[in-house]
């Protein structure tokens, strides 16, 4: 009985850490990050996912963030962003940066 109620336990304590984390999709396609502008809430452990439909890799870029990672072509990448206080943050795609650009709304 104690390792049936020691497993309910743990999956419900995992539903409820699966169900914190925040996701926001943003598409680069063309060099060009749609949407260009996330919001997102402040003081929160968000994600950004980063679909790359072009056909070369790009590195998202942000010194705001203090995040770095190489997506390659017709792949996701997950970033870890947050906690962050109010304020915006940008990003780029390193490889296109008059193109690949966006920002991140903190409220």
């Amino acid at each position: 009985m104690h390792k049936f109620l020691l497993a309910l336990v743990i999956s419900l304590l995992s539903v409820a850490a699966s169900a914190e984390r925040e996701e926001y999709r943003v598409v680069l396609k063309d060099h060009i990050f749609k949407p260009a502008e996330i919001q997102v809430p402040a003081n929160r452990l968000v994600y950004l996912v980063i679909e790359n439909k072009d056909t070369s890799a790009e590195e998202f870029q942000s010194s705001d963030l203090h995040r770095e990672k190489i997506i390659a072509a017709g792949k996701t990448g997950k970033i870890k962003i947050g906690p962050l206080k109010a304020g915006s943050y940008h990003f780029l795609g390193a490889f296109n940066p008059d193109t690949a650009q966006g920002i991140v709304i903190v409220k």
